[in-house]
């Protein structure tokens, strides 16, 4: 026998290593390219149609609360010493600080909302308790809920808002496998909320807390949580607020006003109403053209903010305001949409409780210049002057683009993978 014939069935290590380590290090550089490209790819597509949709609606109502601003306001800034161009030019600044901000905060991806969403929850509490408590909070109509330092006034109960919205998809998604448990549910979701919505309340904004209290089930709605479990929390607000509405005699004033007892006297607390409903009359179908208002010539009070319809209704007749209730319809349409298509619980939960929030916020509005409901003073969103309430507000949907465009990329990454 030949024993060299037996050499070559043992092979090497160094020979086998080029033949493994090639393909594998071939593998991972086309992998790595392929990733690149799918983000590349990502990075460069067009947006959603939904993005676009809230994006477009709400810069339409944006420009058009400016340029309602302006001919709600130009007569009562003027008296104040400002010129006519007072309010709108400090509402006009808010909006060019807002409007970056909000495009800026639809770029950031979604995670930073869920790392830092306690931030501006904790910094509105603070700053409400700061109201409360301290010689810079101010009263406005019978209300102290404005916060005033260096000649800069700001309302912290609207930074609350972002900070529930935000807070509350965190808690929730983080509960979902535990969310048909009651106490899951409440614990600590209620409890943190409701003292955001306490301290609000010590301020006396009836209506600021009714907007809250709405987005908190509006949250726990879009959650999935089943109306049973909600029933005790459900009453115990109603019960809260009958018991806050009661025991103010101002409140329960606009309720006795609103019921008409006592009503006819067009000096008192029906005086903004009687003129509301004035100018709503005096616009026809058609209105009596922009700029014509003649309730805007103090005779109806805070006619650029809380009762600002009712100068829409006068200069634009019932056309421009069925324009606005059809752009409002629009806007709660296009969250619909991404709350459809979003793949997480957190997204499900923010989109849909910034959507009653804003929503919520422009139908009470309206319901009270209309006398659907009592007078509780909340500004008709993205139209109303207020710079904090603006800003928060677009802050708010950009958090709601940013969601949008993390959806999208989502749902195409999934697609790509069925593909595979």
């Amino acid at each position: 026998m030949r024993p060299q014939t037996l050499r070559p069935t043992t092979t090497p290590a160094s020979t086998v290593k080029p033949r493994t380590s090639a393909p594998t290090s071939s593998t991972e550089q086309a992998r790595s390219a392929r990733t690149a490209r799918i983000s590349l790819g990502r990075a460069l597509q067009p947006e959603s149609r939904s993005y676009f949709l809230l994006l477009g609606t709400t810069l339409f109502l944006l420009l058009f609360g400016l340029v309602m601003v302006l001919s709600s306001s130009s007569v009562s800034s003027y008296a104040g010493s400002q010129g006519s161009f007072g309010v709108f030019w400090r509402q006009a600044i808010f909006a060019v600080i807002g409007v970056p901000l909000m495009l800026i905060i639809s770029q950031l991806p979604v995670r930073v909302w869920r790392r830092w969403a306690w931030l501006p929850l904790v910094a509105g509490i603070v700053l409400q308790l700061l109201v409360l408590f301290t010689p810079l909070g101010i009263e406005v109509g019978g209300n102290r809920n404005w916060i005033g330092i260096g000649g800069f006034n700001a309302q912290p109960s609207e930074l609350i808002k972002v900070g529930l919205v935000a807070w509350l998809g965190v808690i929730l998604s983080k509960k979902e496998p535990h969310l048909h448990r009651w106490g899951h549910v409440l614990i600590p979701a209620l409890p943190v909320a409701g003292l955001g919505i306490f301290v609000v309340m010590l301020g006396g904004d009836l209506g600021t807390v009714m907007i809250m209290t709405a987005l908190v089930f509006g949250a726990l709605f879009f959650a999935g949580i089943k109306f049973r479990l909600l029933v005790i929390p459900v009453l115990i607000g109603i019960a809260l607020t009958l018991v806050i509405a009661l025991t103010s005699s101002n409140r329960l004033s606009r309720i006795e006003n609103f019921l008409g007892i006592g009503s006819g006297d067009q000096t008192g607390l029906s005086y903004q109403n009687q003129h509301a409903d004035w100018a709503m009359a005096a616009g026809g179908v058609f209105g009596v053209g922009l700029g014509n208002s003649k309730a805007k010539w103090l005779w109806l009070p805070a006619a650029d903010n809380d009762f600002i319809f009712a100068i829409i209704g006068e200069e634009l007749g019932l056309v421009g305001a069925i324009v606005v209730l059809a752009l409002f319809v629009v806007l709660a349409v296009s969250f619909l949409r991404i709350v459809r298509s979003s793949t997480d619980l957190f997204s499900r939960v923010v989109t849909g409780s910034v959507m009653v929030w804003l929503i919520g916020q422009a139908f009470v509005n309206i319901a009270v210049v209309l006398q659907v409901v009592p007078v509780l003073g909340v500004p008709l969103p993205l139209i109303s002057s207020g710079g904090s309430a603006l800003v928060t507000t677009l802050v708010a949907i950009g958090i709601v683009l940013s969601i949008s465009r993390h959806s999208e990329a989502t749902a195409d990454g999934l697609s790509q993978k069925k593909v595979r």
